[in-house]
């Protein structure tokens, strides 16, 4: 059983930056996918990144394209997700989850996470 904890969200101004942590624990990282999503009021669900950990196959979204960066922290088991020139249409709750994977195959759809985080809201705002 995967456990998820998010955190590092908050308040940030335009064009400022965030780091999310997600804490991953009780499994093998490596038979995971594990992705960031975001969901603002009133609006779809969007998968923002997703990192396979086997083999580093990253996705990201073309919104936050140049903008946003998803690492690996190997020794805390830690998935970040680094977030610089912010937008007020950066607003949202993230989330991130995670897909175990049968074989080769790549999941970045919350839908079909095996295991999700609460979340942590973002707010861009000046």
């Amino acid at each position: 059983q995967l456990q998820i904890v998010e955190s590092g969200g908050g308040l940030v101004q335009p064009g400022g930056s965030l780091r999310l942590s997600c804490a991953a624990s009780g499994a093998i990282l490596d038979a995971y996918t594990i992705g960031w999503f975001r969901q603002a009021p009133k609006k779809e669900r969007e998968g923002v990144s997703c990192i396979r950990l086997s083999d580093g196959g990253i996705y990201y979204a073309d919104s936050v394209k140049g903008r946003f960066t998803i690492s690996r922290d190997n020794a805390n088991n830690t998935i970040y997700l680094q977030m610089n020139n912010l937008k007020p249409e950066d607003t949202s709750v993230y989330s991130c989850a995670a897909h175990h994977n049968r074989g080769s195959e790549y999941v970045c759809d919350y839908y079909a996470m095996h295991y999700r985080g609460r979340g942590t809201l973002v707010t861009v705002s000046s």
